[in-house]
């Protein structure tokens, strides 16, 4: 499982791969620690509907997620790795189609 990520990111060296799943979990945690202030400060709490969460969630806490990641990335040297990722993540949610 690990050579076909490899293979697929195309990383050459075990320390690179695992520094990038390094780099995703401090981003994912956080995330967390980004997400607890801005609902706070949105007025959102456990009592809010899962109709006004959600979307607030989607709208405010995921593109945080990219730039913490990209922030990661960049301080621990795997920039062009995490550019090229989020460039392919945007392509997929809907943004701009690869022109080649």
């Amino acid at each position: 499982m690990f050579k076909k990520l490899k293979n697929k990111w195309g990383i050459t060296n075990n320390f690179q791969f695992w520094l990038i799943f390094f780099i995703f979990a401090i981003a994912g945690s956080s995330t967390l620690f980004v997400k607890r202030p801005v609902f706070n400060l949105l007025g959102i709490d456990s009592t809010t509907s899962l109709w006004i969460v959600i979307p607030v969630y989607l709208i405010t806490i995921t593109p945080s997620y990219f730039i913490i990641l990209l922030f990661y990335g960049t301080i621990l040297g795997q920039f062009k790795f995490f550019w090229e990722f989020e460039k392919k993540m945007f392509r997929r949610f809907g943004g701009k189609k690869n022109k080649s």
